[in-house]
């Protein structure tokens, strides 16, 4: 009876635990979102700080997660892997949430990537994912509403 008692706090937290979601690295709010053939669940990144911080000094990413960052207008957007650790696909997305333009980077590359027309969206996925789920430039998607 006495190991019972005392392995009860350590079994109380387990089933306390047992359904909570485990929250994503960053601790961002989180959006999911059909891309291609798949649903994803994106971490919001719309401000300055989150922007900037992004997918950084993180060592992997489940297959399902990437981050969507959001800009108050479009504009060309340019981004870069400082401090990145995981190889990245990154999608750019116009005010319509139309593909403007899909690449790949390489962790730790210093070296701009572009979107090359004005976006309002910027989308990081584990790279292989545009692929994977068949998106191309040209496909409209729907970006949901932000989490309040």
């Amino acid at each position: 009876m006495d190991r019972l008692l005392m392995c009860l706090p350590i079994l109380c937290s387990c089933l306390m635990f047992a359904g909570c979601e485990q929250a994503p690295a960053g601790g961002l709010p989180v959006i999911e979102m059909k891309i291609g053939s798949e649903i994803f669940r994106l971490e919001v990144a719309d401000n300055e700080d989150t922007r900037a911080r992004g997918l950084m000094h993180r060592d992997s990413m489940p297959a399902d997660h990437g981050m969507i960052f959001i800009f108050d207008a479009p504009q060309e957007l340019n981004f870069y892997m400082k401090n990145t650790r995981i190889p990245l696909d990154i999608l750019f997305l116009d005010d319509n949430a139309r593909v403007v333009s899909i690449a790949s980077m390489r962790p730790y590359d210093w070296s701009t990537t572009s979107s090359g027309s004005p976006a309002r969206y910027a989308i990081e996925l584990n790279q292989g994912a545009a692929a994977r789920c068949k998106v191309a430039v040209g496909d409209q998607l729907h970006v949901p509403e932000r989490p309040k």
